[in-house]
């Protein structure tokens, strides 16, 4: 398995946190499996090797997409793919949906369209464009083209709401909701309109989804109990944790942190 990540050009930094790719050889008698968990931020995916399977909480399948948006989640899916495969992805900044497709980021929250729904004919371009491509690095170079010009065709959202969901994000979900918004003159139900457009999420759920995230970036820190992670994540005590990390995830944060969870595989290579 092949898993890394690229950073963005100066320009596309404010909305764009990485680029990544995932590969892996499959074989048809080992199925492969992945689970994604809930996450804060949106991403652009790709598929231009092979297509997975979606498996509902009942067991059955469903193709994904071979290209499409994966909204900000409060939710966790579940994976199967039995073909060698390829994915590009772009991690966005949450902010980054009304930017680049001029629309509110709450109406993709547990979304999965594929591109030709969301953006019709230039979507279908930009698939093409990208399973064509000879390598990742063209895909790359593809993709920042394709985000400039929506760029300049887009009105550009308030530099506040950016201002709003960064706090969030730099603070691991620890700023205070109250005191944001006061930092930003703004009443609490103004803030949370507000931040809810741009987000997807209250500013509460929003908080919650990130501090998960800064619990699940001690992976591969063997040195830690599950209590030191919690705690240094912000959680006041074991029992909030789990439940979070359970709520979030769909286990208990004991597999996930012993590496054998579907949602871990990818990091360890």
């Amino acid at each position: 398995m092949q898993y890394y990540t690229i950073l963005p050009p100066p320009d596309l930094a404010p909305f764009v946190k990485c680029f990544w790719v995932l590969e892996h050889e499959v074989s048809a008698e080992k199925p492969y499996f992945h689970k994604t968990l809930a996450d804060g931020f949106p991403e652009l995916v790709f598929h231009y090797k092979g297509r997975f399977d979606e498996i509902d909480r009942a067991g059955n399948a469903e193709l994904s997409f071979i290209a499409g948006l994966t909204g900000p989640s409060s939710l966790y899916r579940r994976f199967r793919i039995s073909e060698d495969f390829g994915i590009f992805g772009v991690y966005l900044y949450p902010f980054a949906v009304p930017a680049l497709f001029g629309m509110p980021t709450i109406e993709t929250v547990n979304e999965m369209p594929d591109l030709h729904s969301m953006l019709g004919k230039k979507g279908l371009e930009l698939e093409e464009k990208i399973m064509l491509a000879e390598n990742n690095q063209v895909r790359i170079t593809i993709m920042c083209q394709f985000m400039r010009g929506c760029l300049t065709r887009n009105a550009q959202p308030e530099p506040a709401a950016f201002a709003m969901i960064s706090q969030i994000i730099q603070s691991n979900g620890l700023t205070s909701v109250t005191e944001l918004a006061q930092r930003n003159a703004l009443s609490t139900r103004q803030f949370e309109r507000k931040f809810k457009a741009f987000s997807g999420f209250s500013p509460k759920l929003f908080s919650r989804i990130i501090r998960f995230h800064a619990a699940m970036n001690a992976y591969g820190d063997k040195e830690k109990s599950l209590t030191e992670i919690a705690y240094e994540a912000g959680y006041y005590d074991q029992s909030h944790f789990i439940h979070d990390f359970k709520t979030f995830s769909g286990e208990h944060p004991g597999r996930y942190f012993s590496g054998n969870s579907e949602a871990t595989e990818y990091r360890d290579v």
